[in-house]
């Protein structure tokens, strides 16, 4: 488990708790894995396009900052972003803590006129980049990363890349295969992409790039397992309008679970490519009544929150939130399928563990996920890991338990600017 930074007692947050059942209707945030996808693909168009209702968030800001230094101009003043491609030139790019960036940028890069120098967040440093570097390697780009296989790297582009077949193990995340078919279209033979490992976790988000690619009128052909064929062909310049971000709904939803009362996000999708849309059935199974209408998914808490054996595999984002919620179940939980988020911003197992252990549930990690037993718990210091994800398991938990203390809150500006408000602003 990554260890976390020493803060100073201010950055304590107190959850607040629900003393009394919540009705609320709350408006989400577009969605950041959408709104990086377009980025990209509006950068690599034959035109100008925009992209609406954008997320506008560290993540995305990133994206937009590291675009426009690889030459295209990202207009984002307003909440529709305006996006020129321009002459792919060299330069420096500050990935943060962005899988997106760290992932989906670089195969970009390899069409840059110029070297193109990758850092970030020092918690960045540790996060699995390897099958990336190691496939644009194979496709004909030299990257200097000093054999580590993470940041910090160097492209050294040549204005044009060869492309063709190449094989990764993309098991440790979907992005993998998600950054170098976005940038595929673009390659003098393409990209035929294939996938030799165990299972390709979070398969929901390939699909949301293959339909981001055929939106912009790029030919996918994904026909074979663990097989994805994009020949050269332009990407044509498509306006887009973003979704909310429905993982971001999660401590949300759970909310009227763990007050009894009712809460519903507006504008949820009939179909949908994201994890998120997970949370209709999970929510369901643990108790709640879910009701998706024509004006968005209302979840309805019934008073009881029952413990789930679900495999999370394609959906592991959630597992924070959803670990929390386990931890006030009635009953016990096991969580399976996610060993591969051991790699995201922590390593999310091993935090969930020790924070909600720290709070009196009693947890056993497992190599692919956790078992959660009934536990009386109680207040006390939950830290974040610099993982926004984290921090929407402190509130759903503070949500139900008196003296939370969220350790940087701050920290689900990543996907959610002023998250802490519009929370504390239900109660």
């Amino acid at each position: 488990m990554t260890a976390p930074s020493s803060r100073p007692v201010a950055d304590l947050w107190p959850a607040p708790v629900a003393h009394a059942p919540v009705s609320a209707t709350v408006a989400l945030p577009g969605s950041k894995s959408l709104t990086n996808r377009a980025l990209v693909l509006a950068a690599l168009s034959d035109g100008p396009s925009t992209v609406h209702r954008a997320l506008r968030s560290r993540d995305t800001e990133l994206m937009a900052t590291a675009l426009t230094t690889l030459g295209s101009s990202v207009d984002t003043t307003g909440d529709d972003w305006r996006v020129t491609p321009g002459p792919l030139t060299g330069g420096a790019v500050d990935c943060g803590l962005a899988g997106t960036v760290m992932r989906f940028v670089p195969p970009v890069a390899a069409l840059a006129d110029g070297a193109v120098a990758f850092d970030g967040d020092a918690h960045a440093r540790t996060r699995p980049m390897g099958a990336v570097l190691t496939g644009l390697r194979d496709l004909g780009v030299r990257v200097d990363d000093d054999g580590r296989g993470t940041l910090p790297f160097t492209v050294r582009g040549t204005g044009a890349l060869r492309g063709g077949r190449v094989v990764i193990d993309a098991s440790a995340s979907s992005q993998f295969v998600s950054a170098l078919l976005l940038a595929g279209a673009a390659y003098d033979e393409g990209v035929d992409l294939r996938h030799d490992g165990e299972p390709v976790p979070s398969l929901p988000h390939i699909d949301m790039t293959v339909a981001a690619l055929r939106e912009h009128g790029v030919e996918v052909d994904d026909g074979d397992a663990d097989r994805w064929h994009v020949p050269p062909q332009a990407v044509r310049a498509t306006d887009v309008t973003v979704e909310p971000d429905l993982s971001n709904a999660a401590p949300f939803l759970m909310l009227a679970l763990t007050s009894g009362g009712s809460v519903t996000v507006p504008g949820w999708p009939r179909a949908t490519h994201q994890a998120g849309d997970a949370l209709r059935d999970l929510l369901a199974r643990m108790g709640a009544d879910v009701d998706l209408h024509d004006d968005g998914l209302t979840v309805t808490g019934t008073g009881t929150i029952e413990g789930i054996d679900v495999d999370l595999h394609d959906v592991g984002e959630l597992t924070p939130a959803v670990a929390a919620l386990c931890a006030l179940a009635r009953s016990p939980s096991r969580l399976r399928g996610v060993a591969h988020i051991r790699g995201h911003e922590t390593d999310r197992l091993s935090a969930l563990a020790a924070e909600l252990a720290g709070l009196g549930a009693v947890v056993d990690e497992h190599d692919d996920g956790l078992a959660i037993r009934p536990g009386t718990l109680r207040g006390g210091e939950f830290k974040t890991y610099a993982d926004h994800r984290m921090a929407h398991a402190a509130v759903v938990v503070g949500s139900r338990v008196d003296g939370v203390l969220v350790e940087n809150v701050a920290t689900t500006a990543k996907t959610f600017p002023g998250f802490a408000e519009v929370w504390a602003g239900l109660f």
